[in-house]
């Protein structure tokens, strides 16, 4: 009687685990079951305007998926750095965060960051990998290891008064102007009184080592940096050299801004009508929207001098590696990294997606603005093949930009020579990278 009440006990206990299993495996593949959806939690670094939109696209997608909740954490941009920093100490990252380039390299380098390698392997025709902008997916890659996915993508280029270009008898600015045009606009453009300068023809000159780069492998040389992540060495080629001696020249004969320059009021005096040219990137578009300045304006990509060559500037997003809903999580990356978009940037047109299908109505917002040579200049860049970096991505780079913050302002002032400048810079910077190989 014992056995039987025992067997019948046991019986009952199994199909009761099995009824238990049963439930959890009819969930939604993240953990969840029928107590309710699966919680996301988002921090982004944008401004008020862009968190609401951003907010009111969640919203769209949690209708269409109503077992995730996307819950998104108010973070002031002034300080998410710091923010950031504090939360990975106390190992309460949300779910998915904002992360430049160089941030998802060193954190996925120190095994903070989830790997999405296998879930972006088995991605759909809903959401390709192949339609991210050239070079954004292979340098959010950490070793072969995807660590997120890019958003959103920077492009650099020539902000121009055309009124001022017109009255100089200047042809404005277009994808394809030369280093040497630029300079020389820039000349022509610089007002003097006395000898000394009071309107510099460009502000914020593209001028630093990792610009004077993209001058020499546009003009058949080696780029700055080997690579853009986590960079073997840095090179100045004859090439280099050359590109930079123009540059010191303009800063010595008053034509651009000299380094040290403040620049901070570059975009009001724009706006103003004040000065020809800043060198900047297109987010100023929002800003000279709302200014509606009264002269007319453009925007043109980064120069060159024979070969097409872009800066390469990529934001996005990532997830600790002890997130608990990765199926949910994922979902939501890849609505953030790609639809979402469609809806966020006609109200906000701060950059375009770096998921190509999604920067149409970006386009389309700028063009119906009147800011047809933004668009042009911005898709020109998205679509260019040869992307150089910015900045040093890897873990020594705050002792290399230190090396040149101490060299690269001396060479352009025209305190040292060039060659001998640039060469002992080289060889301090290819040291420091050796040390901390």
């Amino acid at each position: 009687m014992r056995r039987t009440k025992t067997f019948k006990a046991s019986i009952a206990l199994l199909v009761s685990l099995f009824t238990m299993m049963f439930v959890a495996a009819c969930g939604d593949g993240s953990g969840n079951n029928s107590n309710g959806p699966v919680t996301v939690t988002v921090m982004t670094w944008e401004s008020a305007d862009t968190n609401k939109a951003i907010d009111a696209a969640l919203q769209k997608f949690m209708q269409q998926n109503p077992n995730i909740k996307v819950e998104r954490i108010a973070t002031p941009n002034s300080d998410y750095g710091q923010k950031l920093s504090s939360l990975v100490v106390a190992k309460k990252l949300p779910d998915i965060f904002w992360a430049g380039n160089d941030t998802e390299q060193q954190y996925g380098g120190q095994g903070l960051l989830y790997d999405w390698t296998q879930y972006a392997s088995k991605t759909d025709s809903n959401f390709d990998l192949s339609k991210f902008a050239p070079a954004s997916i292979e340098n959010w890659k950490n070793n072969g290891k995807l660590f997120g996915l890019p958003t959103l993508m920077n492009t650099y280029g020539v902000w121009y008064n055309a009124d001022m270009f017109n009255k100089a008898g200047l042809p404005l600015p277009k994808a394809g102007w030369t280093y040497d045009e630029m300079l020389h606009d820039a000349q022509v453009l610089t007002q003097k009184e006395g000898g000394k300068v009071t309107r510099y023809g460009l502000w914020n000159p593209p001028s630093g080592p990792f610009e004077t780069g993209y001058c020499s492998v546009s003009a058949g040389g080696q780029p700055f940096q080997d690579k853009i992540l986590n960079a073997t060495k840095v090179t100045a080629g004859p090439e280099f050299i050359d590109c930079a001696k123009k540059m010191a020249s303009a800063v010595q004969n008053g034509s651009v801004t000299p380094p040290g320059y403040n620049v901070d009021s570059a975009q009001d005096a724009f706006a103003s009508g004040k000065i020809p040219m800043f060198y900047n990137g297109q987010w100023f578009a929002p800003g000279f929207m709302q200014a509606k300045p009264t002269f007319k304006y453009g925007f043109a990509p980064y120069p060159v001098v024979k070969d097409r060559v872009q800066p390469y500037d990529a934001v996005g997003i990532v997830s600790p590696r002890y997130i608990k809903n990765p199926d949910a999580v994922w979902k939501v990356t890849q609505f953030l990294a790609s639809s979402a978009w469609e809806s966020v940037l006609p109200g906000a047109p701060v950059a375009p997606a770096a998921y190509v299908p999604a920067s149409t109505p970006y386009f389309d917002a700028l063009k119906s603005a009147g800011l047809q040579t933004v668009a042009d200049a911005v898709n020109y860049e998205l679509t260019t093949q040869n992307k150089q970096g910015i900045r040093f991505i890897a873990p020594w780079a705050t002792k290399a930009n230190d090396v040149v913050t101490a060299k690269w302002s001396d060479i352009l002032n025209g305190k040292v020579p060039v060659d001998s400048g640039i060469s002992d810079m080289v060889k301090q910077l290819n040291d420091v990278i050796q040390q901390n190989a």
